[in-house]
């Protein structure tokens, strides 16, 4: 799915959300069990409540590349299980230079077939090149959420701050359709700046929910003509429950957000109203 097709989504579902199957063992429902495979059993059933209401959804890998081979193979499954209307993102923050980084866009777009991965720019334009060839969009960390985005992203370049940097050089590397950025949903007041450099990409946005981002903050500022937003929740959604409701809580939470960014939509102009 590409960038348009996309946007045809958000249009058609009345909504940009992406839910973000961080799935940890440890937090799941106790009635699925306590080995590895619970996680494609969890996994599975959140899909299936939520996909209704999202647009996209974001695999965060570390959770099933530390089971090794079974955890691969359940991130496998697990993406078989998303359907074909919603857009696919491998959150793994890879970023190598040469043939190492052609063999994680292999891996990632290519063999496990994501729509996009999320990409760490630290080494430059040869560390992103090779998943800008493949067709597909790299998602390239600007600006985050953690407390040590000061360490670096804050730091003043001349008169600009070191993210502005990286979004500025970023944009010469590709087209707008082969990159989205990374900002988080904690970082609003910076979303009148980062729009003004890059006012027609789109951006994933996670933090909203558990993490205290606003999602009416985040769409005020950050919205544009394509709404050009995913704005991502996990931990609110997929835990919504610890019982066996789990997958129709997490559904009912989905909804819920769904329809705030119906309204959201509607007010800015991208969707008509409901009489």
């Amino acid at each position: 799915m590409n960038n348009q097709q996309l946007f045809e989504q958000i249009i058609r579902k009345r909504s940009y959300l992406c839910v973000g199957l961080d799935t940890d063992l440890k937090k799941l429902p106790a009635h699925l069990g306590d080995n590895v495979e619970a996680i494609l059993r969890f996994n599975q059933a959140i899909i299936e409540a939520t996909s209704p209401f999202a647009v996209a959804y974001k695999i965060n890998t570390a959770f099933y590349e530390q089971y090794g081979t079974a955890g691969w193979e359940i991130m496998e499954e697990t993406l078989k299980c998303i359907p074909a209307d919603c857009y696919t993102i491998a959150d793994a923050k890879r970023g190598d230079i040469g043939n190492t980084g052609k063999m994680y866009a292999r891996a990632f777009l290519e063999n496990l077939n994501f729509d996009s991965i999320t990409v760490n720019p630290y080494m430059g334009k040869d560390s992103v090149e090779p998943f800008l060839k493949t067709g597909k969009t790299a998602i390239i960390l600007a600006l985050t959420s953690n407390p040590g985005s000061q360490d670096f992203q804050y730091l003043k370049v001349g008169n600009s701050y070191l993210f502005e940097k990286v979004l500025e050089t970023a944009t010469t590397w590709g087209s707008v359709d082969q990159m989205m950025f990374v900002v988080g949903a904690t970082q609003t007041d910076m979303l009148n700046r980062i729009r003004t450099l890059i006012p027609d990409h789109f951006l994933l946005v996670p933090g909203v929910g558990a993490q205290g981002g606003s999602l009416q903050d985040v769409s005020e500022q950050g919205m544009n003509s394509r709404c050009g937003l995913l704005v991502n929740s996990s931990r609110g959604i997929i835990y919504a429950s610890s019982d066996e409701d789990f997958a129709i809580r997490a559904g009912e939470e989905a909804k819920k957000l769904q329809e705030d960014m119906e309204i959201l939509l509607t007010n800015h102009g991208l969707i008509p109203g409901t009489s």
